[in-house]
């Protein structure tokens, strides 16, 4: 890919950057932006060619779909073919948030390139000011995965963005760090369930709660479902592929016992030493000051997951700036946020679980 001057926009310079950003959007070129969840590199989701820059940027595969983001909850109607009751209890319950809903296209609405040529589009309403005013001055939906190159750890901050795709984008408006840390919750509703297609930073006791009796909230469904696919294809990002690794091999230590996760955390990151390798532990600030290692990075209290996720992309990528060959990270209770931290810990891990 050719490389081209990717411009910056800093947080003191937001209005003139939303204006810029926005005007690049309009004319088919591609800019990350900052969402409440992770920044976001966006197009216009109409246009074939922006949609084939995002791609093209991030090294993305072309059956991954993408969502696309706007800037108030009435604008889905353009979008989907049909809005049933429970995701209108959900968009009144988490618009703007990080929740996406995969919903049944209106034909023509997006490119083909956006979907992946199924019949189903994901869409949120971001929750960053930033996100919408930029959407909004745009005039156009915008389909926005994760600002980073494909496979690697999501970006939390505009230099994580720039360390990716400086040179291979048009922009990077920056926003400061994200709050939430981990991307949206992906939902498809379908056979009176809320299939939950990617645990993110709305939880499913939440969900539950919003939709009362409507819908029945279901666990993220096995490979094959009717929910989660179509003919192999994932109706949702971030189910199929590798995702959020870092360069060194980590492995994630799980159990239900603290002093246990910690001995073998230590007891591995003793061997992997002894073999000369570098050896970074990602930990809750509890046990963070025990361990011997070449880093430890905490992550914040164990009892506070929501703290973890915001850290766990930037401690990924303090990892490789560190050089750092072998990562052990400590597993956390599968509650609340807890899943989503836990679904991104296993796909940066590829699987690699040491069960304690």
């Amino acid at each position: 890919m050719a490389t081209q001057q990717t411009k910056y926009w800093p947080p003191e310079r937001a209005d003139e950057g939303v204006r810029e950003a926005a005007s690049v959007l309009a004319s088919g070129g591609v800019v990350a932006f900052p969402t409440e969840t992770v920044y976001g590199l966006g197009g216009d989701a109409r246009s074939d060619a922006a949609v084939e820059r995002i791609f093209a940027a991030k090294g993305r595969p072309a059956d991954n779909p993408l969502i696309v983001h706007v800037a108030a909850a009435g604008e889905a109607e353009a979008l989907a073919a049909a809005i049933g009751p429970a995701e209108r209890r959900l968009m009144d319950a988490f618009w703007p948030g990080p929740l996406t809903l995969v919903l049944p296209a209106r034909p023509g609405a997006v490119s083909a390139r956006v979907t992946a040529g199924l019949d189903t589009v994901a869409v949120r309403v971001p929750g960053h000011e930033l996100a919408r005013r930029l959407i909004a001055a745009a005039g156009c939906p915008v389909a926005a995965p994760s600002a980073n190159r494909s496979g690697r750890p999501s970006p939390t901050r505009a230099d994580h963005v720039l360390a990716d795709l400086s040179g291979r984008i048009d922009g990077v408006l920056d926003g400061g760090p994200t709050g939430v840390g981990v991307e949206s919750t992906v939902v498809r509703v379908m056979d009176g369930a809320a299939h939950v297609l990617r645990p993110g930073g709305v939880t499913a006791e939440q969900l539950a709660a919003a939709l009362g009796g409507l819908a029945r909230v279901a666990s993220p469904p096995e490979a094959g479902d009717a929910a989660a696919s179509d003919a192999g294809a994932p109706r949702s990002p971030g189910v199929k592929y590798s995702h959020y690794a870092p360069q060194g091999v980590m492995v994630v230590v799980a159990g239900g016992d603290a002093a246990r996760i910690r001995a073998a955390v230590q007891a591995a990151a003793d061997a992997e030493r002894a073999r000369g390798a570098r050896v970074g532990i990602l930990a809750c600030d509890e046990n963070a000051g025990a361990y011997r290692a070449d880093a430890v990075l905490g992550l914040g209290p164990r009892a506070e997951p929501e703290r973890a996720a915001q850290a766990l992309y930037a401690a990924l990528r303090e990892c490789d700036a560190l050089g750092i060959d072998r990562i052990f990270a400590e597993g956390y209770p599968e509650r609340g946020l807890g899943a989503a931290l836990m679904n991104r810990m296993r796909k940066a891990a590829g699987g690699r679980i040491l069960k304690a």
